[in-house]
């Protein structure tokens, strides 16, 4: 259910850009999502076909970028990814940060101001 409220979120904003550029549709979504994130690609295009039904934005294609997890040691300063069970590898402290991978936020929209593929008004 996590998902259904990211996706609304989206859509509104998605929504709120189209009517600001006067746009007679949304045609591409561009979602950038941290694999440390606990939110799910299929879900939110799931959800995504069902709340922007009847929308400006109906029929948009959503593009997903993941961006894999980075840590870094604050002991010895070393970086690497998840595959090592979040421990660092070099010195095996598990004072670690995450430098990435935590990431969700809409990129980019692009829009078409041909009225005329709108299916339906926000």
């Amino acid at each position: 259910m996590h998902e259904l409220m990211v996706t609304e979120s989206i859509l509104e904003i998605a929504l709120r850009h189209a009517r600001k550029a006067d746009a007679g549709c949304v045609t591409d979504l561009y979602l950038v999502i941290g694999d440390l994130s606990s939110v799910v690609d299929d879900s939110v295009q799931f959800y995504w076909d069902f709340v922007s039904e009847g929308t400006v934005a109906e029929g948009a294609k959503l593009h997903f970028r993941r961006v894999p997890a980075e840590l870094v040691c604050q002991d010895c300063g070393c970086t690497f990814g998840t595959e090592d069970d979040l421990v660092c590898p070099g010195c095996r402290s598990n004072n670690i940060r995450i430098n990435a991978g935590q990431e969700f936020m809409l990129e980019a929209i692009e829009i078409s101001n041909d009225a005329s593929k709108s299916k339906a008004s926000s």
